[in-house]
């Protein structure tokens, strides 16, 4: 039996790797991103891409160096012509806005490879109740199963 699949979107890396946040909400997603790194993520199988790759390495270069030392043993995945296709398509029917395109990539990605869960707390593109719905419909639309777009919060605990 294999493990279940999890594309992790540059937003859990930062949380997992952030000093610790003044915000309390921030903080929250923080202890939370922490708990299931320790507890869980060897229950599952995890992926990255080269977006992510790109957008960890941004910024200060030692939370950049933090954040691309998480990622070394992870495979990444290739960004097909698949992927880019249905990235537009996310963006063409508006389930994912124009200005979000590296956002409509990481869902074609994950898409595109059968990745189980995308983990994100982009909560404003990504993991947003009346943005799934439309992300599942385009990706179906396309005869790709989306990823079940979550944050480290919903597969916490057990089985």
């Amino acid at each position: 039996m294999t493990k279940p699949s999890i594309y992790l979107e540059t937003s859990f890396i930062s949380y997992l790797t952030a000093r610790p946040s003044r915000d309390l909400i921030v903080a929250g997603h923080q202890a939370i991103t922490a708990e299931w790194w320790e507890n869980r993520r060897h229950e599952f199988e995890l992926f990255i891409s080269p977006i992510v790759l790109e957008e960890v390495g941004r910024g200060d270069s030692l939370a950049a160096a933090r954040r691309i030392a998480v990622l070394s043993e992870m495979v990444s995945l290739d960004i097909s012509a698949e992927a880019y296709h249905l990235a537009n398509r996310l963006i063409h029917t508006a389930a994912i806005p124009k200005e979000a395109f590296s956002d409509a990539l990481h869902v074609a990605i994950a898409g595109v490879n059968g990745i189980n869960y995308l983990f994100t707390w982009n909560c404003k593109h990504l993991a947003h109740a009346k943005k799934r719905g439309d992300i599942e419909r385009v990706c179906t639309d396309h005869n790709y199963v989306s990823p079940i777009i979550c944050t480290p919060e919903e597969l916490l605990g057990g089985e």
